[in-house]
């Protein structure tokens, strides 16, 4: 795993141990920046169900001003922490160990709104529909806002989800990208 483009474009990332973690693949990072980007402009992220951290890191390198990343693993926190020093980042980055439930409740607590998140559950245990919809109840949303959903095909999302649209679908082998707007 790499940073694909960007300020910190070919930094190498470390994969979180264990077999526990699905590391989205260069080539399917690579296609969901063209995606939604593929550059962006001081642009607030999360990275929900962060993992090693790789979807937020890009963001940064691509031009996100700032990236939470949530993960409840203390060894995928570890990967991150690990992987934003080894990048630089360390000034842009917030690194929390919780379960993205609370964790969502704590940064409405504090007042926090993204205009990118990106949605990796492990396949297992996806309920991104009921995700995004709870991001838009507690209003850690920008107006505008792109959400990327990564699932397996099992999961079926819908085109369209109160105050959501699905701009774009794309297929990649078991994986699935769904990316939503949000609006008013």
């Amino acid at each position: 795993m790499r940073v694909i483009a960007g300020s910190r474009k070919g930094h190498r990332l470390k994969a979180v141990p264990g077999a526990n973690t699905r590391p989205t693949t260069d080539k399917i990072k690579e296609a969901l920046f063209s995606m939604i980007g593929p550059f962006f402009d001081g642009e607030k992220a999360l990275d929900l169900f962060a993992g090693s951290g790789g979807l937020g890191i890009e963001a940064l390198s691509r031009g996100a001003s700032s990236c939470v990343f949530i993960d409840q693993a203390g060894a995928a926190i570890k990967t991150i922490k690990e992987n934003v020093q080894a990048c630089h980042f360390e000034e842009e980055a917030q690194i929390f160990r919780n379960d993205a439930r609370k964790a969502l409740k704590l940064l409405q607590k504090n007042e926090q709104s993204f205009d990118l998140v990106f949605l990796d559950p492990p396949y297992k245990k996806q309920q991104l529909e009921k995700l995004l919809l709870e991001l838009c109840e507690l209003g850690l949303l920008q107006k505008g806002a792109l959400i990327v959903c990564e699932h397996d095909k099992e999961a079926k999302l819908p085109d369209e989800i109160p105050q959501f649209e699905k701009i774009k679908t794309a297929e990649y082998g078991i994986t699935i990208l769904s990316i939503y707007q949000f609006g008013e």
